[in-house]
């Protein structure tokens, strides 16, 4: 399945493109890791419903009690070459001694563990999601195969303990008010969710694939786990991702999102203008 090219915003610092799976949207995040592996053959066939990240899987409130902005709690770490989004779905197969250890743990305790960005350019970062184990199965090898829903953001305060894997403090992150006043968020989301649905058409234009129209992709969602759902689409693209996942505003992340596919859309434009002009190109 081809991926879309997205052209990110000028605030980006990436130095590689994000992507945008519009074939699979609401998408299932995809990790590549030395630290798990795919899901076997079998476990996909058995579990294919339960892996998407969809629109739907984004509730408003992503758990029972959520915690307060000032708390502060121990939460295990586990750095990923990925970024989890608030409500999106994570499927892994841990297998890494340190990893099998701590879920030990964790399937006594309250099976919740802090997912942060890491890799070899960026480093480790100190803001990421909650992970909470939804559905475990323990493999003959000790392996774990997992199904994990994003709940709370945190960010790093102080390293606890760095063996057998990192165990810090963290505080929560909540989205504030934007600085620029009020902010007409329902009327910015209708914006990326039309801007969402034209890159899906353009890109299945260009794909040679019928140009039907996008479905719902908001799901009635409230704007502020849509626009977490919006970034959670943009695969291939960490660094960016972990950029919107740090914003502590509603709205800039929205607007972020929207540049983003507003480029986009731009040049799938021009690219289908081209494909007009010269059929066979």
């Amino acid at each position: 399945m081809a991926l879309l090219q997205l052209i990110p915003s000028s605030s980006s610092s990436l130095s590689t493109k994000p992507t945008l799976n519009p074939n699979n949207i609401p998408s299932p995040l995809n990790p590549n890791s030395l630290l798990f592996s795919r899901r076997t053959n079998s476990l996909r066939r058995h579990r294919s419903n339960s892996l998407r990240c969809s629109a739907s899987s984004f509730s408003e409130k992503h758990h029972s009690n959520p915690p307060k902005s000032n708390d502060v709690v121990e939460l295990p770490l586990f750095p990923l070459p990925l970024v989890l989004f608030p409500g999106a779905i994570l499927p892994l197969q841990i297998f890494e001694f340190r990893y099998r250890m701590m879920m030990h743990t964790l399937l006594q305790t309250d099976l919740r563990f802090g997912v942060i960005y890491s890799d070899a350019v960026s480093g480790t970062s100190d803001v990421g999601c909650v992970g909470e184990v939804v559905k475990h199965e323990r493999l003959v090898d000790d392996r774990f195969f997992l199904i994990c829903k994003g709940q709370e953001r945190f960010r790093v305060t102080n390293l606890v303990r760095t063996k057998p894997y990192l165990v810090a403090e963290v505080t929560w992150l909540e989205d504030r008010p934007s600085g620029d006043g009020e902010e007409d968020l329902e009327a910015l989301a209708n914006e990326v969710e039309a801007h969402m649905k034209d890159v899906i058409r353009l890109s299945n234009r260009l794909g040679g694939k019928p140009e039907k129209e996008a479905q719902d992709l908001r799901r009635n969602l409230f704007p502020t786990p849509f626009s977490f759902f919006v970034g959670s689409t943009f695969e291939g693209a960490p660094r960016e991702q972990q950029a919107l996942l740090e914003l502590e505003d509603t709205a800039a992340r929205l607007k972020r999102e929207k540049e983003t596919l507003r480029n986009t859309l731009n040049y799938l434009t021009a690219a289908s203008a081209v494909k007009d002009v010269f059929p066979s190109s």
